[in-house]
């Protein structure tokens, strides 16, 4: 399912905040975040437009006020106002763009008002020749979804069996071999072996084509590029590194299964994303965000949050694919701005 970076919700609640005359917090109906708005803006079961944080905002009248001078775009991010938290942007539905449109709840916005996904900014060490767009036809792209946005899916993970993996703060790489072809990818791109990409040095470093032709099948890996000169090395690792998340069987079209997946990893050498626990599923959403900031890494830095997975997998009717959500912790968004 794609991410609705902007979406029509229903506020189903309203609260105020302590010593604070012109601000309130709103919550809604169908996805469990809370937003900081000005007070008497909404009353409850009004329509809104929501918009995520991490989403980029292009210059207009009705959010001129978000922007710095000569600034192009706005990016939302996690914060705090009067010591409350706030992730996101909700607005009436009463702006030119929307002018006779009907709206319902849950219709989602992104494409109408022109949001745009927040992307780092891709370090020369990870930039290379553009082969071909990622072969999504082959193999799922790795774009998690927060849980918060699709709060549903916690029904369908109820009493079962799943792992919580440590999601790591890097670059994602997906490393294909089938019907003779090795594709090297970002979360976007098949990249030519031209330059000394990260994507390609850590192929190179591990050997991950002729482990990959030793199979007899088409098999994806998917994992996490970590170390010196990926993003901000939050982990403080020497050197870099590769940790495996996601294996694809192209030839079943599916995921392995958790125990497959750490037998793969196993018989090639490759290292599995840390596996923080095993357990039956039981939780809410704030018992979800109390498990993202329970473990940190290494070094002691916050880490940036949990994935969770079933042991058997199995596919969500919730997220119109596989069963699969990661949870964000907020105070590494708060203490990296993030």
């Amino acid at each position: 399912m794609d991410r609705k970076l902007a979406s029509v919700q229903i506020i189903s609640e309203i609260t105020s905040i302590p010593d604070a005359d012109r601000i309130e917090v709103v919550k809604f109906k169908s996805i469990s975040w809370q937003v900081v708005v000005r007070k008497n803006e909404f009353k409850m079961g009004d329509l809104c437009i929501y918009f995520e944080i991490d989403s980029l905002l292009t210059k207009t009248d009705w959010n001129a006020f978000l922007f710095k001078k000569d600034e192009p775009k706005y990016r939302l991010r996690t914060c705090r106002l009067r010591k409350v938290l706030s992730q996101g942007l909700a607005i009436p539905i009463s702006i030119p763009e929307l002018k006779d449109m009907v709206l319902t709840e849950g219709m989602n916005l992104t494409d109408i008002l022109k949001v745009e996904k927040y992307e780092p900014e891709i370090p020369i060490n990870m930039r290379g020749e553009i082969k071909r767009q990622f072969p999504s036809h082959l193999v799922p792209k790795t774009d998690e979804l927060r849980v918060q946005s699709f709060p549903a899916v916690i029904d369908e993970f109820r009493g079962k069996r799943v792992y919580i993996s440590q999601k790591l703060d890097g670059t994602s790489v997906t490393y294909i071999w089938m019907d003779g072809e090795f594709d090297v990818c970002s979360r976007n791109l098949s990249l030519k072996d031209t330059s000394e990409t990260i994507y390609w040095k850590l192929a190179k470093q591990y050997d991950i084509l002729a482990k990959l032709q030793s199979l007899g099948k088409g098999y994806a890996i998917q994992g996490e590029c970590v170390g010196e000169g990926i993003q901000k090395n939050r982990m403080g690792l020497k050197g870099q590194h590769l940790f495996v998340f996601n294996v694809y069987c192209i030839n079943e079209n599916r995921y392995l299964n958790f125990e497959e997946f750490r037998a793969f990893c196993d018989k090639l050498g490759l290292q599995t994303v840390p596996i923080l626990d095993v357990v039956d599923f039981d939780y809410d959403i704030e018992g979800l965000l109390e498990l993202a900031n329970k473990w940190k890494y290494g070094n002691g830095h916050e880490q940036e949050g949990i994935v969770i997975r079933p042991v058997e997998e199995f596919r969500s009717i919730v997220l119109e694919g596989r069963a699969s959500f990661k949870v964000i912790n907020n105070q590494y968004l708060e203490k990296t701005g993030e």
